[in-house]
């Protein structure tokens, strides 16, 4: 959880169990990847990015100078250390949107969902964890 992420306060997971990996060695101690299953609910409000676009880095832009969204669950690619770099560049104006673009269009795919509300907590259900 954290207030200055790429899309806000949350509960943030993935899709790709080798990102779920990786984040989890970056914590101290006990390295545990956790399990969750996703019931969708229509009812909340939903924002997906299915790809980088300039709308996902102006939302990652506002949500990582810390303006609030009313969203409950965000979901799209994730600025890894050197994508939020190239965004910061963009931020300090110290490269333009269209280097922006072709630097990040080398990455490898990412995947994030936040669940940003208590409603939106209450559509994942934790099934089990293992230890890396």
């Amino acid at each position: 959880m954290g207030f200055y992420k790429d899309f806000g306060y949350g509960f943030y997971c993935t899709s790709f169990e080798k990102q779920a990996q990786k984040w989890a060695l970056t914590k101290r101690g006990n390295n545990i990847v956790s399990i969750y299953s996703f019931q969708k609910d229509e009812s909340l409000k939903t924002l997906s990015f299915y790809e980088m676009t300039e709308e996902w880095l102006d939302f990652v832009i506002n949500c990582r100078r810390g303006i609030k969204h009313d969203h409950d669950i965000v979901e799209g690619p994730m600025a890894d250390d050197q994508i939020w770099d190239y965004v910061e560049d963009v931020m300090e104006g110290a490269i333009t949107r269209e280097a922006f673009w072709v630097l990040a269009k080398f990455k490898h795919p990412t995947h994030q969902i936040v669940f940003c509300t208590t409603k939106a907590l209450k559509t994942i259900t934790f099934e089990r964890s293992y230890e890396l």
